[in-house]
């Protein structure tokens, strides 16, 4: 019997995080600033260097790590969102203080930032969005988290006819070939990658 889609998505996000979990404290370190590196050059590019808002989120635990993304774009005078789970699989989302601090979230496996919550209609000015995932392959197919809620943002903005530039951050291994992630009827493809070894565009996008 063939494996359905969840499962299959499963199986692969399973794999995915024991992976993750034999990296080391050194590996961790190294991917984070080359994330930083290569994700805050493509943003920007496409600011031409001025200000902007940006769209990221808090890796934890052996996620890829974030937060020298999150620094370092802060750092260049980007205004960085930061996502809150909300009830119903909706996003909200706070621009980031450093001196503001984060706390468990009540609905996902995350930390989130403390802060005035905005709706979509913020996040939606963003200049680039990078968003969490397991796994893409090179069309564009994503294996987030499982929760469902970037996916359901990312519907939101397209019914708003928003076109962020926008990219899954994974580490290299977890770019797969081409027909490996099944794709389902509310998924939302990627159109390109931030791994540590850099931005890389995809064939769907």
């Amino acid at each position: 019997m063939l494996e359905d889609a969840k499962a299959v998505k499963n199986r692969i996000r399973t794999a995915h995080r024991q992976r993750r979990a034999t990296m080391t404290p050194r590996q961790l370190e190294a991917a984070g600033a080359a994330l930083a590196r290569h994700g805050s050059a493509w943003a920007g590019s496409l600011t031409g260097g001025a200000p902007a808002t940006v769209c990221v989120y808090f890796g934890v635990g052996v996620e890829p790590p974030t937060l020298p993304l999150i620094s370092t774009l802060h750092h260049n005078g980007h205004r960085v969102l930061l996502p809150v789970c909300e009830p119903g699989r909706e996003l909200a989302w706070v621009f980031w203080d450093p001196d503001a601090g984060l706390e468990q979230s009540r609905f996902a496996p995350i930390l989130e930032p403390r802060g005035e919550r905005h709706g979509p209609d913020v996040a939606a000015t963003a200049a680039a969005l990078f968003i969490p995932a397991t796994a893409v392959d090179v069309t564009g197919n994503r294996i987030g988290q499982g929760g469902g809620y970037y996916d359901k943002f990312l519907g939101h903005l397209a019914t708003a006819g928003k076109n962020i530039p926008l990219a899954a951050v994974i580490y290299d291994e977890e770019l797969l070939p081409a027909g490996q992630i099944p794709e389902e009827e509310f998924d939302r493809p990627v159109p390109a990658i931030l791994a540590p070894s850099g931005f890389r565009s995809l064939a769907g996008g």
